[in-house]
Order: structure tokens, then sequence, then C-alpha cells
């Protein structure tokens, strides 16, 4: 029997799967492994997107996407950032992972290096695995503030490393990179000459850190930035996101589209359009919820003596359980999950330095989320 390539037989799995899917499994469970919306999908962006398939848009389009789309996120870019990025610079992806492997392979190779947080979400180390690239984590350490440092990012650079990965905010932690330490790593990137990576699925949604972009600095044509209807629309089925891409590039990127999903479909583009230029007001009620969510799961965890991050972004919440987990938190969350009826997704699904940590996500039902954090054993008890 033939054997399938070397490189995919050692592909790795992702551990919020593994545990999200044993939860939904699980009767009675409280699933907080997971980051999915709770809200409904905006009226205005259902109806345009059935619009479409009632008028019969389900033809092929171009590869980069259709042009309302394209027009509506640089106007959208323009608003939010200052910045007016021109249309070719737009590639229309089938969610943020096809966007974050679009970007990666146009700049890794075999036996390439990129640079990638730990803790950093999962796909960081997957995607370039499944193209035969390495990637090499730089540690997000809990006395800096889980933030990057641009010292021991520069340490691990060696002739290999053509690429710098940055989240933020940051899946799983939580955290913002402010703007001088995103001009900082920019700066690192010229000096080395690297591509730099931004993942910014979750820039709608910061509480108090304004969210910046390092597109904003670009100057020389380094940065591919990539984005997400899911989160911040609640589309996350639908599979819909984009990516800033430097100039000069449409030629290329059409042709690698080409060959992997070829177009995105019609309705769900036009969904799109409709979620970026109609009302807003999913999004101002989806921050306000996922804000309120951290302060009370803060106000519910400080008294009992946890360590946690109180998140500026995103909606996740980062805890230590080291004091459960015993130096094994994927083992532990299985046997919380068994023994509580509570899914945790285990940090070192993140990466080595998530070990003793679990991600928390605030986006469900708020009465379940105080529920599911009133089980677990506190180190004071």
């Amino acid at each position: 029997m033939p054997q399938l390539a070397a490189h995919i037989q050692s592909q790795p799995e992702s551990g919020i799967r593994l545990i999200t899917e044993r939860a939904w499994s699980t009767p009675g469970a409280i699933v907080l492994s997971v980051g999915e919306p709770q809200f409904e999908l905006a009226p205005h962006v259902t109806e345009a997107a059935i619009e479409a398939w009632r008028r019969g848009d389900v033809r092929y389009q171009a590869n980069a996407g259709i042009p309302a789309l394209k027009q509506a996120i640089t106007a959208t870019y323009e608003r939010d950032y200052g910045v007016r990025v021109a249309d070719e610079q737009v590639m229309v992806t089938a969610g943020a992972v096809q966007g974050m492997h679009l970007a990666l392979s146009l700049v890794l190779g075999a036996g390439d290096e990129i640079l990638i947080p730990d803790p950093g979400y999962t796909i960081f180390e997957m995607a370039p695995h499944l193209l035969q690239a390495r990637s090499v984590r730089y540690p997000l350490l809990p006395e800096n503030d889980f933030l990057p440092s641009v010292a021991d990012i520069e340490a691990l650079i060696t002739p290999r490393t053509k690429a710098i990965l940055l989240n933020s905010p940051s899946n799983p932690l939580g955290s913002v990179i402010p703007g001088p330490l995103v001009e900082e790593v920019y700066e690192l990137a010229r000096k080395h000459d690297l591509w730099l990576i931004s993942d910014e699925c979750y820039s709608a949604f910061t509480f108090g850190e304004p969210h910046v972009s390092p597109t904003t600095i670009d100057t020389d044509g380094r940065v591919f930035a990539v984005y997400s209807f899911s989160k911040t629309y609640g589309m996350t089925g639908v599979r819909l996101g984009w990516v800033i891409t430097p100039p000069g590039m449409s030629h290329t990127l059409n042709a690698v589209q080409e060959s992997t999903v070829s177009c995105i479909n019609p309705p769900a583009q036009w969904a799109g359009v409709a979620a970026l230029t109609g009302p807003q007001d999913y999004v101002t009620h989806a921050r306000d919820f996922y804000e309120k969510a951290a302060a009370e799961a803060a106000a519910a965890l400080a008294p009992r003596g946890f360590r946690f991050l109180t998140p500026s972004g995103a909606f996740y919440l980062w805890l230590d359980v080291s004091h459960l987990s015993k130096g094994d938190v994927h083992a532990w969350t299985l046997r919380f999950l068994d023994e509580a009826k509570v899914g945790l997704a285990p940090g070192s699904a993140f990466g080595p330095h998530g070990e003793g940590w679990v991600r928390i996500s605030l986006a469900g039902d708020r009465a379940e989320l105080l529920e599911a954090l009133s089980r677990i054993p506190a180190p004071a008890d």
C-alpha cells in the first residue's frame, strides 16, 4: 500500500479540537474550550446571502474576490486605520485559516523557518509544517505580561529564518501588543529582511489598549495581515476572511489561490459586503459583552487566589491551573471534563509555554461561564 508523504504522517493535531469534540459529546457539559460567538447573525447579513442565492449568483468569481467586497474592505481599512490600500492588495479567502496558509505558502519553502509566539494559536505550527517548513517558538512569559520580547525573537533568527508571526489581540491570551512594540518588531523584521505575518482576527475587540496593525507602518512591503469575518461578525461557519498583502503581488496571489480554492462562494462574499457596509450594532454589542464577561470572570476568580491574565482584547481568559494539573494540563482538562462537566482548552495545545494554563472562552452564556469557573478548585480552597 502506498504511504502518505513523510511530513504529513507527522502533521500536528489540534489539542483544542480533541477536548472540544469530547465536550460536545458529554451530556450536560459546559463547553468553554472553543471560541464560538453566541449571537445570531445580523439580519441584513443573512438576507444578503439569501438574496445572492435567489438571484443565482453562484458562478465562478475572480480569484481575489468580488469587486464590491474588496472595495468594502479597503474602505473599512481606511476608516479604521487611516490608511488606504489598493484593491489589488486584498485577497478574499475561505476564512482566516486559509488566509494564513495563503500568506505562509507565499513566503515559506521546505526547510525554511518562521518564528511563532508561544503560547500561540495551533495553526501557527500546523500550517508551516504542512508546507514542510519549521516553526520556531519565541516565548510569551507571565513576567513580561505575555508580550513578545524583541531580544528573545532576535536571538532565534538564523539564516533559515524567513518570517516573524505576530498575533494581536492574541488567541489564546487576550493580550494586545502596544503600538511602540509593534513598531519594534517591524524594525527587527526590516533589520534582518524578514517577512512579517500579522494575525489580526480579533482586531475589532480591544478593551482600552488600541489595536495597531503593522501594515500601517509598512513602508517597504513586507507585511501580510490576516483578518476574519468569523469572530467580528459571528460568521464562523461561513468561512470568509481576507488578507492585506504587499503591493505588486496580484498575479502571484491569483495563481496560488487558483491552485487551492479557486474562488470564494459569492453568497458568502455578499454577506461580507453587507457585514462591512451595514449597521455595526453586532460588533458594538459583542465588544461590550466580551468586555463585561472578562470583568465578571476576573471578579469571580481574583478573590479565590487564582492567577490569570485579564484580557485587553479578543474573548478569552488565560488561567493558571498548575496547582491542579501538576505538569500535564492536557490530561487534567480531560479528567476535569469527566468529573466536573466543563470543557477547557489546555494551554499546552498552544505551545510548551502554555503548560499549566487553560484558555477559557468568554463568548458564551454568562451564567454558564460563572458556574464553570466556580467548579475549578482554587489554590486557596
